[in-house]
Order: C-alpha cells, then structure tokens, then sequence
C-alpha cells in the first residue's frame, strides 16, 4: 500500500477514534451527573447537546471517509448513502447552530442587563424549544440532500459532482452547484457572525465585572461570578476553535465552487479540516469542564466499586 494513503487512511482514523471517545466521554459524565441524581445546568445540556452533535459527524463523515481511503468502497448500499448524507447535513449544520446557541446562552448568563431576567428565570423552556427548533428547521432544510446522493457509478465523475468517496452528490448543472455551495456558506457564515458579536459582547462584559472587583475579588461573594468568568471564557476557546476551522473549511470550499473537477486531495483535506472541531472540541471541553470532571472521577469511583464487590 502506499505510504501517503497510510498516512492519510491513519489521519482520518486517529481524527476519528479520538473526537468519537471524547464526545462519548462528556455523554458518559454527564449521565453519570443525572445518575447521582444532580440537576444539569442549561449550559451543561447545550454542551451534552453538542457532544452528541459533533459524534455524529464524525461517525456519518470520518469513519466512511476513513473506510474510503482504505479502500473499502462497498459496504453501504443506495439508501444508507442518502441516509448518511442527509445525516451528516443535518449535523453539520446543527454544530454551528448547538455553538452558537452556546454563546447566546453564555452571554444572557453573563449579562448584568435586567431586561434579559425574564429569559434566565425560564431559560430551560427556551432553551429547550431553541434545540427542537433547531432540529426541525436543520431537518426541513436539508430534506433535498438525499435525492441528489448515490452509490458511485462505475463511469467518470461528472461535473459539478461532490465526490465524498463513499457516495457522490450529482448536481444537475453549474448554477445548482453553486446555489448549494454559497446557501450553505450563507448560513454558516450567518451563526459565525452571531458567535462573533457575541463573543465581543462576552469579552466587554468580562472587562467590565474585572475592573468593578479587583478590590473585592476575595471575598466570598465572588466565587459565583468567578465560575460564571470561567464558563465564559471556557466559551469564548471554543468559537476561537470553530473559528479557526471554519476559515480554513470555507476557503477550500469557495476554491472547489470555482473548478467543476475538484481533484481528490483538496476534498480530502476539506474533510480532515472540517472535522477537526469535531475532535477537538470535546478535548477541549473535558481539560476546562469541572463538572466533566467530576462526572469520570464518579464514573471511574463507580465502576471500581462494581469490580470491588464482583471480586468478593
């Protein structure tokens, strides 16, 4: 075999492995959390929330990307094709908008303004209406996507074709193409700007609360305001991240809407960059999270009393 499939084939299934274990790590402690009977906090469910999110992008994206790249190209048929296309759109979608209802989240926690009260004393109900409204409107959008995927045929790659090795994404012309490509940039780019002003708003906001207690930052009173600083900035690392990965997936994109061939290591590498907050993210949230913490220390607690009294 050859060495660059290797050493692409391993990228994508360390990427894989690792974000899959991460995010099953923060589902596990946190149901270890409902186990011991503790309440979850909203932030906490959003971040459960997007655990699951960015695990299904990496089991519908990365593990047949990794399949492909090894060569196993025929173990999906016609209708798990579609069914993981639509899947992954529906996902991919729903980790920008689970982030960015993060941030939103954290800035009304974070803000000292007295109109958003109303919003924090029944924050679970919006909260849980903001998922399902979510899910229904990701579902709803994206419902097109399947009628447009198929098997590879055994011919040439037709133009203006989404190559994802397993399964392709024909487009009928150029305009459909590119309709396609710039909606979606639209809409990422749309919840990215909302995760920016945000993310301001939450920067001035945490200036502000450090200037008005530099005198007073030892007292106990402020411990809760310490813990709300750090969930904030604990926020503020994963836009940085999405951010990051975002640019980097979009400007491969907008070069692919450009050529109606896309040759295979640019799709490639667009695949890797666009799961890497995917797998990065949960690691990220398990070294800052507290509360995680706590739940694996619980979790591992639990289980070592299980081998304990098994033993006896």
């Amino acid at each position: 075999m050859d060495l660059c499939i290797i050493i692409k084939g391993m990228s994508f299934f360390l990427q894989t492995s690792v974000g899959i274990i991460s995010n099953c790590v923060i589902l596990l402690s946190y149901a270890t959390i409902l186990y011991s009977k503790c309440k979850l906090m909203p932030v906490d469910i959003v971040l459960s929330h997007l655990a699951f999110v960015n695990m299904m992008v990496l089991l519908t994206r990365g593990v047949p990307q990794t399949m492909t790249v090894f060569g196993i190209n025929h173990v999906l048929n016609d209708v798990f094709c579609k069914v993981i296309v639509y899947i992954y759109r529906i996902v991919r979608a729903l980790s920008v908008c689970v982030t960015c209802l993060l941030t939103v989240l954290q800035a009304v926690t974070i803000s000292p303004n007295i109109r958003w009260s109303f919003v924090k004393l029944k924050d679970m109900k919006f909260l849980s209406l903001s998922l399902v409204s979510l899910w229904v409107i990701n579902m709803a959008v994206c419902i097109a996507a399947p009628f447009f995927s198929a098997l590879p045929r055994n011919v040439s790659i037709p133009s203006f074709t989404l190559n994802l090795g397993f399964c392709h994404v024909y487009f009928p012309d150029q305009m459909s193409y590119i309709i396609n490509g710039f909606a979606v940039s639209f809409r990422d780019f749309a919840f990215v700007a909302i995760m920016v002003f945000t993310s301001y708003f939450i920067l001035r906001t945490l200036y502000r609360h450090r200037k008005q207690v530099q005198s007073i930052r030892r007292q106990n009173g402020d411990r809760n305001l310490t813990a709300e600083t750090k969930a904030a900035q604990d926020v503020l690392r994963l836009v940085l991240l999405y951010v990051i990965f975002f640019g980097i997936d979009n400007i491969i994109w907008i070069y692919m809407l450009t050529v109606s061939q896309v040759p295979s290591t640019i799709t490639d590498m667009r695949v890797f960059f666009s799961s890497c907050y995917a797998s990065l993210s949960p690691i990220l949230i398990i070294f800052s999270n507290r509360k995680i913490q706590n739940g694996i220390k619980c979790a591992i607690k639990q289980k070592t009393v299980e081998v304990y009294v098994c033993q006896i």
